[in-house]
């Protein structure tokens, strides 16, 4: 008797042991999935999230919750990436990411980026208590002196520091080897000959030759700084596969034939970047400063440089460019995104794989401008989805991180987002943000 008594307490314990380990930290039920692979949505579905990670989808209970979010008439979306990032302020513009659903961010090098600057991120990313994206980074450009963005972009600019100035290409090899020894994705190169003029000389061909060699040697990969159809072919010549731009590039499909197959055999990955074309024309366009302000989370200094005379007589010259490009007197936005978003489909279909990236800086606002690039692309056509798909697991790939990241997947890490509008009626739903997870945990917004 006392046997039979002991296995049933025994079983008790087990059944409370099981119970409790079947529990989920966080249940997001009978939501609209958009789980960020291309596939079509999915109705009623129910998340459950144990430890910072999705452990089951629809085969789960709400009594087993700890907390419940009901998400009826809402739509889930994995966390976004803006693969093409600076930053001045981490602690100040981080959590403006957060705000906007961007739980990973590339940081692609600048002038406060030593070594140390980048510890720091990467540990301020990799907490919960403060509202802060995971961080991938580049190393610290390799470029040459006189060259961009040193003589592009004034900066703390320190050699050995914040830039690599390349002087030969003997000492490639040994400051390929140092830097690789870091946690980065890979080399920031810059080929380009400057975003607008005055225009420097670009990088000659056997320094690009040199450094993609001795990247592969060392089990890294280069992300190279291209800005239009001749260093995109000088990149693709030295075998480059990641590209941090896409815009500059103008494809012919009828006469760029050599250049088309060179990106159909090679196949490299590129981040968008359209927003620069947006943000060098803001102070043009008091509506779209305004529609920034609305949002009451950028300082009025962000916005300050929208009366600057400087800033002013660039996007002037800007909008004088296009309708010089374009041979005509009015320009709209739609007409600056379709060409490029034409091109785009083109090579997205041929299975080049595009991210999602800003290049924040002056009128690109962190978190805010990521859902302004992906209005950019619905403007030029591209299909909602896949504009959601390049956000996130298009990037995770970029980033090798698509077995934890980048998807609403079993297995995954659980960054997420809630919103309370579809966005493939509309891209800009993403800004109707209910809700922002990041591991897990349910992250503080910003107060508006």
């Amino acid at each position: 008797m006392k046997k039979i008594a002991s296995i049933a307490f025994f079983l008790f314990l087990v059944g409370c042991t099981n119970k409790e380990s079947e529990q989920f930290d966080l249940v997001i039920s009978n939501v609209n999935l958009i789980d960020g692979t291309g596939k079509p949505l999915q109705s009623n579905v129910t998340v459950g999230i144990r430890d910072g990670k999705i452990i089951a989808i629809d085969t789960v209970s709400v009594e087993d919750a700890v907390n419940h979010i009901d998400g009826t008439g809402k739509y889930l979306i994995p966390g976004l990436f803006d693969c093409h990032v600076h930053i001045g302020d981490f602690e100040r513009d981080f959590p403006k990411f957060v705000h906007y659903g961007v739980t990973s961010i590339l940081i692609t090098g600048g002038s406060l980026c030593t070594n140390e600057y980048y510890t720091a991120m990467r540990a301020h990313g990799n907490q919960d208590s403060i509202p802060a994206p995971f961080v991938f980074h580049t190393s610290q450009h390799f470029t040459m002196e006189g060259r961009h963005p040193v003589k592009t972009y004034q900066g703390n600019w320190v050699d050995g520091k914040t830039v690599f100035l390349l002087k030969d290409t003997l000492q490639i090899e040994a400051l390929v080897k140092e830097v690789s020894q870091y946690p980065n994705v890979g080399i920031k190169l810059t080929i380009e000959d400057g975003p607008h003029p005055p225009w420097v000389e670009r990088m000659p061909q056997d320094f690009i030759n040199k450094v993609q060699k001795e990247a592969t040697k060392n089990g890294t990969e280069v992300f190279a700084h291209v800005s239009d159809n001749i260093e995109l072919e000088m990149a693709l010549d030295a075998g480059i596969q990641n590209l941090v731009h896409w815009t500059g590039i103008d494809l012919d499909f009828q006469k760029d034939t050599l250049l088309l197959n060179k990106l159909y055999r090679q196949k490299p990955s590129f981040i968008t970047t359209l927003m620069i074309d947006k943000g060098f024309l803001y102070p043009l366009y008091p509506d779209w400063v305004e529609a920034v302000r609305r949002e009451r989370v950028f300082d009025e200094e962000d916005l300050s440089k929208a009366n600057d005379p400087g800033y002013i007589a660039r996007s002037n010259d800007n909008i004088s460019f296009w309708k010089d490009f374009f041979q005509k007197e009015e320009i709209e936005l739609k007409d600056i995104a379709s060409f490029q978003v034409h091109d785009i489909k083109a090579l997205y279909e041929k299975g080049i794989l595009f991210a999602l990236g800003t290049d924040t800086g002056p009128f690109v606002f962190p978190g805010y401008s990521l859902h302004e690039e992906m209005q950019l692309f619905e403007l030029g056509g591209m299909d909602p989805l896949e504009i959601i798909k390049m956000g996130t697991l298009n990037a995770a790939k970029m980033m090798h991180a698509q077995d934890s990241l980048g998807s609403i997947e079993k297995g995954k890490i659980a960054n997420l987002v809630l919103l309370d509008k579809n966005p493939l009626e509309a891209i800009s739903n993403t800004l109707e943000i209910n809700t922002v997870i990041k591991r897990g945990e349910i992250q503080k917004r910003i107060k508006k």
